[in-house]
């Protein structure tokens, strides 16, 4: 599947969800780091290695990655080479839009997917250099999704 990247876990603590899966799968991690979106203090961390990556993050209730205690799936993380385009095309497709990171300076938009009880992330490729050198120094491939363009374009 062309952009896919990683899958995400909103956790309500990103230190015990990081032991557990270490134990359970031996997947490695990045430390965790700290951020600021809006009003909102988190905590991120993504698998070491190749995509597709997991990644766990730890947001306060009432932030986009509240999870009212309990870890859950949060979404589908791709690359995208026009973030409006794509983001268009989600909303065409019933996929709507739920967070956009755009206003705060942060290109990535969430959209829900309500038939996986998730959400579908875009983000824009022109983060991906910033990405390999933050969280995936020497990671394989990470293929961009292109939307299709023009009329009756669909996904293929």
């Amino acid at each position: 599947m062309g952009g896919f990247y990683h899958v995400c876990f909103a956790v309500p603590d990103i230190g015990a969800a990081m032991e557990e899966l270490s134990g359970a799968v031996g997947v490695e991690w990045t430390p965790p780091r700290a951020d600021r979106i809006g009003e909102w203090d988190f905590r991120i961390a993504f698998t070491r290695g190749d995509p597709p990556f997991i990644e766990l993050i730890e947001g306060p209730e009432h932030s986009p990655w509240g999870c009212g205690g309990e870890g859950r799936f949060d979404h589908l993380g791709f690359w995208t080479s026009d973030l409006e385009a794509g983001a268009a095309r989600l909303s065409r497709a019933g996929v709507g839009a739920d967070f956009d990171g755009c206003p705060f300076g942060r290109r990535f938009a969430y959209h829900r997917a309500g038939s996986i009880g998730g959400r579908i992330e875009l983000v824009d490729a022109a983060r991906l250099a910033d990405f390999r050198a933050a969280w995936a120094p020497g990671a394989g491939a990470m293929p961009i999704i292109d939307p299709p363009r023009g009329p009756g374009a669909r996904w293929g």
